[in-house]
C-alpha cells in the first residue's frame, strides 16, 4: 500500500501545479496532456476580471497563478494541470494590455496579471472592428494562442506613436509593422 496521497484535484490542483513554477518561468502547459475533467465555475469578464462561483478573485495573487496554467485549446480556454484538465468561461479575452511602452525598436505591454510581452512577428498585434459600433477592438498575442484586450488608454497611445503606411495608421515593433486603423 503507498503511502503518498493522491494528488490535489479541482481548485487546490490548479493552485499546487501552478506554485511549482515562480522564479522558473511559466508551467510548460502545453506538454500536459491531462484528461478533459469537465468544467470548473471560473468564468474571466470582458474586462478582465476573474470570477470563482460567480464571485470576484479579489487576490491578484492567486489570478497571476491561475493566469499561468491557462491554456487555449481547439474546444475553449481550460486550466490545465499534469493531471487535470478543467474548462473555464473567458468572454473576450482573458488578459488585459494595461500599459506600453518604447523600449528601443519595442513596443513592450504589460497585462493585468503581470505579463510583459514585446510586440513583434510572435507577438502580433490585431485590431478588429467592432460590427455594431464600429469602435475597434485591439488585441496583443501574449503566449500560445492567449490574447490580451489592449485597453482604451494604451490603444490611444498606440494610435499617438503611428504612422501612416498607403492610407493606413500603424506602428512598428521588432520590425514588424502592426495596423492600428485608417489613416483617415
Amino acid at each position: 500500500m503507498s503511502s503518498e496521497s493522491p494528488p490535489p484535484s479541482g481548485l487546490d490542483g490548479v493552485v499546487a501545479a501552478a506554485k511549482q513554477a515562480p522564479g522558473r518561468g511559466l508551467p510548460p502547459v502545453h506538454l500536459w496532456n491531462p484528461p478533459h475533467c469537465g468544467e470548473i465555475d471560473i468564468r474571466i469578464r470582458k474586462d478582465g476580471v476573474w470570477f470563482h462561483e460567480g464571485t470576484p478573485i479579489g487576490r491578484e495573487a492567486l489570478v497571476r497563478l491561475f493566469s499561468t496554467v491557462l491554456r487555449l485549446d481547439p474546444d475553449g480556454y481550460h486550466l490545465v494541470t499534469p493531471v487535470e484538465k478543467m474548462r473555464i468561461v473567458v468572454e473576450d479575452a482573458p488578459f488585459i494590455a494595461t500599459r506600453v511602452d518604447r523600449v528601443g525598436e519595442a513596443l513592450r505591454f504589460t497585462t493585468n496579471v503581470g505579463d510583459e510581452v514585446e510586440a513583434g512577428p510572435d507577438n502580433a498585434i490585431r485590431v478588429e472592428m467592432d460590427p455594431l459600433t464600429q469602435e475597434p477592438r485591439p488585441y496583443l498575442h501574449v503566449r500560445r494562442g492567449l490574447e490580451a484586450l489592449i485597453a482604451r488608454p494604451v490603444f490611444y497611445e498606440l494610435v499617438e506613436m503611428a504612422n501612416e503606411r498607403g492610407g493606413v495608421m500603424g506602428v512598428t515593433s521588432n520590425g514588424a509593422w502592426f495596423a492600428v486603423g485608417p489613416a483617415a
